[in-house]
């Protein structure tokens, strides 16, 4: 039986390495010079490419955090499939392990770079307002994603049944995204501020 997916070519692989060489080096220039000040001649200088090898890749500068964002939320909805998708589970411990995973998972994504959540977090809102409305997208999908798993809960009978989906996912959401800022600058406290989070959810911080 043969694979129906096309291999990559040499080329087009080349292209990809180009690409992704050109966003880490305006990764770079962002951290050292802030989004506002960085110019294009700054990330081609950094590469010793072209002014126009930028831009077969590139519109400007904000097209490549355009770039960031859409290939962050494939990855987070990538990771949200299979055993990890809302109705995969149907007991409270099944529920427990899963968010132990989709937790790991997510500090992987977020891990691997440090710079793309500083940059979502920091720089990315003061872009400019579509920027900002876009981000602000970005965290009522979170919220979206959050609710389904609740509901789905709720739905089954292992989450109370009074529970307020909406306001419940983003409190759930906003001590993740509190976890995430404090990671960048302690980055080894990260399994237990999840662990943390995750108690808070399922046991709250009453004395037995």
């Amino acid at each position: 039986m043969t694979s129906s997916a096309e291999p990559v070519s040499r080329a087009e692989r080349k292209k990809q390495e180009l690409r992704r060489e050109i966003i880490d080096a305006a990764f770079d220039c962002f951290a050292e010079r802030g989004y506002h000040a960085t110019g294009i001649a700054d990330v081609a200088t950094r590469l010793g490419i072209g002014h126009g090898t930028f831009y077969r890749y590139f519109q400007n500068k904000r097209d490549i955090v355009d770039h960031v964002v859409d290939e962050l939320v494939a990855r987070i909805t990538g990771a949200l499939t299979a055993e990890n998708a809302p109705d995969a589970v149907s007991t409270l411990a099944e529920y427990r392990e899963q968010s132990a995973r989709i937790g790991e998972s997510l500090a992987r994504i977020f891990g691997e770079d440090p710079r793309v959540p500083r940059l979502l977090l920091f720089e990315a809102p003061g872009i400019d307002r579509a920027m900002a409305e876009r981000i602000l997208d970005l965290f009522d999908l979170a919220a979206a994603m959050t609710a389904a798993y609740l509901s789905h809960g709720v739905e089954l009978g292992y989450l109370r049944a009074d529970l307020d989906v909406g306001n419940t996912a983003r409190a759930i959401n906003g001590m993740i995204l509190g976890s995430a800022i404090t990671t960048l600058r302690t980055p080894e406290d990260q399994r237990a501020l999840s662990e943390a989070v995750r108690r808070v959810m399922y046991d709250g911080i009453a004395s037995s």
